[in-house]
Parts: structure tokens; C-alpha cells; sequence
């Protein structure tokens, strides 16, 4: 952990150190934290018993899955995005050592392994959040689902996109106090080391088209597939990255825990 540079106010240490490959993380009940993996094939749930910040114990709950990273709590029910399914674990924690067989809440995702794992979380409106990136370094989406982010009505829907143009975005979140969506995105490689820029964007409303794969950042022409499109004419990013960075996740901080400074 020395290797880890933190600002002023932070420390940082091992919360359970028995959780290989691990990914995207939600909160359980009673201090549980569920863990999706990619490679492990494997989702895990952390315990910690006497609430002093460290596991006491780490249960497998599936195994064999592929690229089960992301995972999302609801209604006492664990969700996980395991490439083209989404799976659900009714009643997951009532005994986490005999775990449910998980239910297939669908499975109407692509399964291109590049770029196909997942970040998933809930928004207000209820439905599960689902990206989909783009199969490639940077191509036309084949398919009317890739390089979106789509949203999933659990009553049996099919994913419905709301944002397009998005190569591959592995973290978003829900504006605490407007809702709305916002979300990072992995810009393409092979165009150097000082470009395309990374970003961070805001969907003010579904539908919205972010470039991919013919603009990039605040107005660079893709020089493979831009085709005389005119950059204007997308959504342009709320804050650029820097190339090359790789943002695996954003949150709103709303608690009280960190330094004032960093309090929205």
C-alpha cells in the first residue's frame, strides 16, 4: 500500500485481502459488501461481524461465471452483469454459506468479450443501468446495442439505450440532486500518446449521441471513421480526462467522512 499517493486528510488500508480479480463492489445488509470479479469468473460477499472496518470472512457465492464484474444490491436481491446475462440471487443474504442459483433476468446483451464486461447500478427511476462498449479499439458499432448505455426495466423489458456514441464506460453515477446520469468513457487507442483525451460526461436527456467512433473528446475527428461528420453536431464532454487514463469509476460524494474540501 506505501506505493498509493493520497491527498492530506486520507489513510488507506486492507479491508479483506481474500478477494482475488476483485471489481466493482455494492453494499449489502448489515455491513455486507458484495465484490463481482473478470477473470476469477467469481462474485464474492465480504463480511465484517463485528463492524471494526475489517472482513472477518469472504463466501463465494458463484463461481465459473464470465466476467461477472459488475453487481448491484436491491430489494434484498443481487444483480450481476456477466457479459450478455444479467443475473439476479433472490434473497441473497439469508445464508451466504448455501447461496440461491441465480435467476436470468435477461440475457438480450451482446457477447463480445472486448469490452464486455460491466459496470451496472440502479437509478431513481428504478431500472438497472447497463453500458455496453463498443467490440474494438474503434469500429462502427455492429450491433444496435454496442458502444451505448442502455437501461433495464426488471419486469421483463428489454434493454432500452439512452445514450449512444459511448466506447466504453466503466463507472458512472446519478446526480444527487438533479438525477442525471453521469458517466466516464474510455477514449480509443493508436492515435498517440497526447490524444484522444478520456472523458467525463452528463446525459441531460436520453438519446443523446457522444461521438464514438467519429468524434472524440471536444472536437477531434476520428481519422478512420469520422467521414466528413461534423463534431458539433454531438454531445460534448463535461470535463476531459487526459488520454489515455483509464477511469474505472466515479461517484458523488455525499457523506461526511472526507475533508470539507472535498464535501459536494
Amino acid at each position: 500500500m506505501g506505493d498509493i499517493s493520497l491527498p492530506p486528510g486520507f489513510r488507506i488500508a486492507v479491508y479483506a485481502g481474500d478477494v482475488p480479480n476483485a471489481r466493482q463492489m455494492a453494499a449489502g445488509p448489515n455491513g455486507l459488501v458484495f465484490v463481482g470479479s473478470r477473470s476469477a469468473g467469481k462474485v464474492y460477499a465480504v463480511v465484517d461481524r463485528d463492524g471494526d472496518h475489517q472482513a472477518d470472512q469472504v463466501h463465494v457465492l458463484a463461481s465459473g461465471l464470465n466476467q461477472p464484474s459488475g453487481v448491484a444490491f436491491r430489494d434484498g436481491a443481487l444483480y450481476v452483469a456477466a457479459v450478455n446475462r444479467i443475473l439476479r440471487f433472490p434473497d441473497v443474504a439469508r445464508d451466504l454459506t448455501r447461496p440461491p442459483k441465480p435467476e436470468v433476468v435477461t440475457d438480450a446483451y451482446p457477447s463480445d468479450a472486448h469490452h464486455g464486461w460491466k459496470f451496472i447500478a440502479f437509478g431513481r427511476d428504478g431500472r438497472l443501468y447497463v453500458p455496453v462498449g463498443a467490440p474494438c479499439n474503434v469500429c462502427s458499432p455492429p450491433g444496435p446495442l454496442h458502444a451505448t448505455i442502455t437501461r433495464l426495466d426488471l419486469a421483463g423489458g428489454r434493454p432500452e439505450v439512452v445514450a449512444r456514441g459511448v466506447r466504453n464506460s466503466v463507472g458512472f453515477d446519478f446526480h444527487p440532486e438533479t438525477g442525471e446520469l453521469w458517466f466516464t468513457d474510455n477514449g480509443r487507442d493508436w492515435m498517440g500518446d497526447e490524444q484522444p483525451p478520456d472523458e467525463l460526461n452528463r446525459l441531460a436527456r436520453p438519446g443523446e449521441h457522444f461521438g464514438f467512433p467519429y468524434c472524440h473528446g471536444d472536437g477531434l475527428r476520428d481519422p478512420e471513421h469520422n467521414a466528413g461528420r461534423a463534431c458539433d453536431g454531438f454531445t460534448a464532454p463535461a470535463r476531459l480526462l487526459g488520454p489515455h487514463v483509464a477511469a474505472l469509476g466515479m461517484r458523488f460524494y455525499t457523506g461526511r467522512m472526507f475533508p470539507e474540501r472535498y464535501r459536494g
